[in-house]
């Protein structure tokens, strides 16, 4: 018959299915070397050491509506952190900024999201990935690796969700 010779497609189908957990794998795997690399060069995980290090101009200013947003103006990385947030959600959303930086650089999220229907969260999630895998290093993961998500996330000071971000992509705790 024709599906023995040929198949029925689903054979197709389960490969892009494969595929697309492959390409998902692998850009995870980008993510945290690129985290891991600026680490590694700067000697911080300090994402406010690390901009500085990259002549990336730094503004506080009082936001509306957003937490922090990247800017690329002019040949310029600009990053814009609302003034009034505590110490803890800056430097997360620097990292998380930081993200956009190196890994949207040319994508203008806060048009698509504000003049488009374009879904900006595949963006945003990837930023969240790159924050937590600079924020928080494998060495913290296997000192803590007895500690359950909820535990975690009250030592280190990061949503649940975040923690749960950074342990997805850490095969030492799956």
């Amino acid at each position: 018959s024709y599906a023995d010779r040929y198949g029925n497609g689903k054979e197709k189908e389960q490969g892009k299915v494969h595929s697309k957990e492959i390409q998902k794998g692998m850009m995870l795997m980008d993510i945290k070397k690129r985290a891991d690399e600026l680490a590694r060069r700067f000697q911080t995980r300090n994402p406010f050491e690390i901009i500085q290090g990259l002549n990336v101009i730094l503004l506080f200013v009082p936001l509306i509506d957003t937490k922090a947003f990247y800017q690329y103006f002019q040949r310029n990385n600009i990053i814009y952190i609302d003034e009034n947030l505590s110490r803890k959600e800056q430097i997360f959303e620097c990292a998380h900024e930081m993200g956009h930086m190196f890994l949207h650089k040319n994508a203008n999220t806060i048009f698509m999201d504000s003049r488009t229907m374009l879904n900006t969260n595949r963006y945003e999630k990837e930023a969240d990935i790159f924050a937590m895998d600079l924020l928080i290093s494998d060495d913290i993961l296997i000192e803590y690796q007895e500690y359950n998500i909820e535990r975690l996330s009250r030592l280190l000071g990061y949503e649940k969700r975040l923690i749960e971000l950074r342990l997805n992509g850490s095969l030492k705790y799956r």
